[in-house]
């Protein structure tokens, strides 16, 4: 039997973020593999209309859990949701809940995080460092807890080339930077953001690491490891290929790419593209909850979850496949047909960006304005050139990540947690994972019926007649431009028609053979000329010298 699978069975196991991306697979992984787990607490915050059992019902009734059901019927019994708020203090939980939590807790997964890149840094430290401080302490308080597993990004020291699984500090001690942020105004905050997080790009990565210096300095007696996945991307195979729900990660792009809105972007193409399967995020971290409480290490290891050192894919090579998949299986109703460039500097990528998506948004806007309907595509598009302009900096560069720690929890494991906690990512085929990852993306993120392939097919076909249409207008009308206004222009036009016209008329004579005959008995010498035929040649010409016909009949009925 599974070692790691019967660590598990029995326990009370704490998730926040349990309703993400990562979250999800995580509680799916752990009832379809440990189904005699004895609770999962979830810290959910209801939204509007929906209660807490209903974010449950909504959550466990999908695809996703659809084995994981079959195999532990009584899943909504074991699923015990707590209304949270990582933005209050004390997360928000009430008394009765925490009391709860305390006495029964006997492993925690943080995943709860803010993951925007845009976000404030007010607003990204309480989520990814406040609360974390605060599930510290809660955790401090747990009497039968035996392991603390902590989510971080291998992005958060992205300053760095080269990066250890070490804890690196920051150049502001946490506590500080937090007992600052309680008086300082906005405006001030955002003023010396730039300055705080240094040579990072966004406040995410900066408070990720933030968040890994309280771990150490708040660890105190707790059993503790942290996780560092790269780009989180579809399952690879469970519970079954190609699963994803949201936009993050490289979901956004393939479908930017497959409904046509970008065509250009500005990135280094040989650039690793560091997308890693979340299936083997959550192996790797379910094997590490159990090493971690088993073994109980003398210090916090880090474990990356990354591909790039192992199993390299650059970008223009994933751009490749995810444009040959949607070949095959193109996304309904794209706006233009899926094309993919890669631009290296700003002068060009701005080129791009007003001539290959403004451009058609504006066009597209003017045509429903004359159609009655409210325009949209110009906004649509300014805010996908937004995002886009977040993820630069992560496609135009790489990184090399040490896996040693990760490599050496693989060697410890027995075969068959080997195969049923998979997380070695040699074995990744890229060409199938990324059209798996596609055709999720068509299935379960958008919804959209495989049955309506040809009809995508068939619209694709319509916006290529079309680009070729409106392609030939613009250069007729740019020509007719330049021939009205340039002799140069005028001269080549009459060269390449007269050219045109020697090509399409002139056949060889022979005087001596083939001199047709008319009813008269006339021969073509004879003819008269305002009968249209040139002598010496059997095509028939108008005024202007154009041909009208190829060839004239050899004889005269």
């Amino acid at each position: 039997m599974s070692a790691i699978a019967a660590y598990y069975g029995g326990k009370s196991i704490l998730i926040t973020g349990a309703t993400g991306f990562m979250g999800k697979v995580l509680v799916e992984k752990l009832f379809r593999t440990s189904p005699d787990l004895k609770v999962i607490y979830i810290l959910v915050r209801p939204k509007a209309g929906q209660s807490l059992q209903q974010r449950v019902s909504q959550m466990i009734n999908c695809k996703l859990f659809e084995k994981a059901k079959e195999i532990c019927p009584n899943i909504f019994e074991k699923i015990r949701p707590i209304y949270a708020d990582l933005t209050k203090p004390d997360l928000g939980i009430s008394k009765e809940d925490l009391e709860e939590l305390l006495d029964h807790t006997n492993i925690i997964f943080h995943c709860a995080a803010t993951v925007r890149f845009d976000d404030s840094l007010r607003h990204a430290l309480q989520l990814n460092v406040i609360a974390t401080q605060q599930l510290l302490l809660m955790a401090s308080q747990m009497p039968k807890l035996e392991v603390f597993i902590h989510f971080s990004t291998a992005y958060a020291n992205c300053n760095l080339k080269h990066i250890d699984e070490v804890i690196y500090p920051c150049s502001v001690e946490p506590k500080k930077l937090i007992d600052s942020v309680e008086w300082l105004d906005d405006s001030i905050i955002e003023e010396i953001t730039p300055k705080l997080i240094e040579n990072r790009p966004n406040t995410y990565t900066y408070t990720k690491a933030l968040g890994e210096m309280v771990v150490y300095q708040e660890s105190g007696n707790l059993n503790i490891a942290i996780i560092r996945p790269s780009i989180v991307g579809a399952s690879w195979q469970e519970p079954f290929p190609g699963w994803v729900d949201n936009l993050n990660g490289p979901s956004g792009l393939i479908i930017a790419t497959g409904k046509g809105f970008l065509r250009a972007i500005k990135a280094t193409p040989r650039a690793v593209a560091d997308v890693v399967p979340v299936d083997l995020v959550i192996n790797l971290t379910l094997a590490v909850g159990w090493h971690t409480a088993v073994h109980r290490p003398k210090s916090i290891l880090i474990y990356h979850c990354t591909s790039g050192s192992l199993n390299p894919c650059s970008w223009i090579d994933l751009g490749f496949q995810v444009l040959a998949t949607f070949e095959k299986a193109p996304l309904e109703k794209a706006f233009r047909r899926p094309k993919a460039d890669f631009t290296t500097n700003s002068f060009s990528t701005y080129l791009w960006n007003t001539i290959s998506h403004m451009a058609p948004a504006v066009i597209y806007d003017f045509y429903l304005r004359l159609t009655g309907r409210k325009p949209r595509m110009a906004k649509l598009m300014n805010r996908m050139l937004k995002t886009i302009s977040m993820l630069e900096y992560f496609i135009n560069h790489s990184w090399e990540w040490s896996t040693y720690n990760t490599e050496m929890l693989m060697s410890q494991l027995s075969n068959e947690d080997q195969k049923l906690f998979n997380f070695d990512v040699r074995h990744l085929n890229w060409l199938e994972y990324t059209e798996n990852y596609c055709i999720g993306v068509k299935k379960y993120l958008l919804k959209e019926d495989m049955a309506g392939i040809p009809a995508a097919k068939k619209h694709l076909r319509m916006l290529r007649n079309i680009y070729y249409l409106f392609n030939t207008v613009v250069f007729l009308i740019i020509w007719r431009f330049f021939i009205a206004r340039s002799q140069m222009a005028r001269n080549i036009w009459y060269f390449v028609m007269k050219g045109s016209q020697k090509n399409h008329c002139t056949v060889p004579r022979s005087t001596k053979t083939r001199r047709p005959i008319n009813s008269g008995g006339e021969t073509d010498e004879n003819l008269p000329k305002d009968r249209g035929l040139v002598q010496g040649s059997s095509c028939l010409t108008s005024d202007t010298g154009f041909p009208l016909a190829r060839f004239r009949q050899s004889t005269s009925i």
